[in-house]
């Protein structure tokens, strides 16, 4: 029986952008579009919420389907153009050049009721004049001679001229009659549109981005492990620090802990800063410092359930440190592991030894005489650092510009300059390799640091003294009913 294939691509390392982004828009939402996932026969819902479509000025950020088109994971957001397709703006749009056509308008109306009404001003006393006259007559008939008649009658045409600007006062009554009617139409669709948007405030789209990011490490965590097959272009977070570093998030903690860790420079260093969250680490504020009891060599730690895993300097000897009792809970020699330069990335920087972690567990990276200078990967028992079980894939550690496990497989880079791609795979499930071609964009020209997240499933880098994230792209399989 085939077996259905499914790519799935890992979004979660973008959600600070989108948080930040809709900070910037008021109205925008970001929620799950009707999530569901399907495994081995099961439909389970993972959340049911109305949110606007994309003809409504929405798209797909990103989503993940099986054989039968059902969705798996999609994350819905603004489109870019939103501005642009939001009935909402269009509306806005319309009010602003009615509000324009109503202001010349009323201009005009201004400008000719000034003239007419100058008019008016200079004509009063002719028509008082008038007026008497033609009370005279009425009263004394004979008292209208030929001369009198003639002079009435010439008052009288002088002032016709006044016709037709009292006309033009019956046109201008009945614009400002539909002037009014424009402006109440006016003021009914702006209330609309206040109470409309006044429905959302900035705590509610923050509290709406993280209950997204909730749903989607869930959803994530429901499909389990893949294939790397590709990797985003670089997301910027942070230019900090030395040209060489380290910088993480906890690879096993829950997704409400966002704290991060960075350590400058790659041999002697004991500061660890620790920062409440991403957004505090890009302004450099918010943090703690750890100073380590021991000195670190490389640039190849991870934190793993609330510990910093470490190689100790001029040493091959592994320390697990507990950030919260700000201790030691234990140290173990990696039994013929290379330490000094002695076999270290292309790039040097004493990185010898290389632990990580990913949806297995705990690993190490290294290499030993024994081993010919060869990657050695070991599995290693968390709290005790034992080494349960150990692969050589048979690819020289010196040609590896840096190395990273998803799934259980070791990814390796073939240069840590420009123009590097991943370049190597080995499958500890199978213990078999395979020479892969998967691109990335090193955009700062030298990587002195690559890791993956398991939780988040992105990539980690410190590439030339700037802290970079990419998403990966990993080719899943999805049993389904009858397989």
């Amino acid at each position: 029986m085939s077996v259905p294939l499914l790519k799935i691509g890992a979004v979660l390392s973008t959600m600070a952008m989108v948080t930040n982004w809709m900070s910037q828009t008021l109205p925008s939402l970001v929620g799950l579009n009707g999530t569901t996932i399907s495994r081995g026969g099961t439909s389970e819902r993972i959340v049911s919420a109305l949110y606007p479509s994309p003809e409504e000025g929405w798209q797909i950020y990103s989503s993940a389907q099986d054989a039968d088109g059902k969705c798996i994971c999609t994350v819905v957001a603004p489109a870019q153009n939103m501005c642009n397709r939001d009935p909402r703006s269009r509306q806005l749009r319309q009010l602003m050049e009615k509000v324009q056509n109503i202001t010349q308008s009323m201009e005009v109306l201004d400008l000719r009721t000034y003239r007419d009404l100058q008019y008016v001003r200079d004509t009063e006393n002719l028509m008082k004049t008038v007026d008497g006259r033609l009370k005279t007559a009425s009263e004394n008939p004979r008292s209208l001679n030929p001369k009198s008649f003639q002079d009435l009658k010439d008052k009288v045409t002088q002032l016709l001229p006044l016709l037709p600007v009292l006309e033009q006062y019956k046109t201008d009554a009945r614009m400002i009659l539909r002037l009014r009617e424009e402006v109440r139409n006016l003021s009914l669709v702006l209330m609309a549109i206040q109470e409309e948007m006044g429905a959302y405030d900035y705590e509610e789209l923050r509290q709406r981005v993280l209950l997204l990011e909730t749903r989607l490490h869930s959803c994530m965590q429901k499909l389990g492990c893949g294939k790397l097959t590709g990797v985003s272009n670089p997301i910027t977070i942070r230019a900090s620090g030395s040209r060489f570093g380290s910088w993480m998030t906890d690879t096993m903690i829950p997704s409400s802990d966002n704290r991060v860790w960075s350590m400058d420079g790659y041999y002697k260093g004991r500061r660890v800063l620790e920062y409440r969250t991403l957004g505090d680490f890009m302004k450099g504020q918010n943090f703690v410092q750890h100073l380590l009891p021991h000195p670190w060599a490389g640039t190849g730690h991870v934190v793993y359930n609330g510990s910093l895993y470490y190689n100790k300097y001029q040493s091959n000897i592994l320390i697990k440190y507990h950030f919260r009792s700000r201790s030691v809970l234990v140290q173990r020699s990696l039994s013929n592991a290379g330490y000094n330069n002695t076999f270290p990335y292309s790039w040097g920087g004493w990185s010898d030894i290389d632990l990580m972690a990913d949806e297995n567990g705990l690993w190490v990276v290294y290499t030993t005489i024994p081993n010919a200078g060869n990657i050695v990967i070991s599995r290693l028992e968390p709290q005790s650092l034992e080494v349960l079980q150990t692969w050589d894939t048979g690819f020289p550690k010196r040609s590896a510009g840096e190395s990273f496990m998803i799934c259980g497989t070791l990814y390796v880079t073939n240069s840590h300059l420009a123009g590097a791609k991943i370049y190597f795979a080995y499958y500890t499930n199978t213990s078999t390799y395979e020479y892969t071609d998967i691109p990335f964009h090193n955009q700062y020209s030298h990587i002195s640091m690559m890791d993956y997240n398991p939780r988040e499933r992105v990539l980690y880098t410190w590439n030339n003294g700037h802290q970079v994230l990419y998403n990966v792209t990993l080719f899943q399989v999805i049993k389904t009913a009858g397989d």
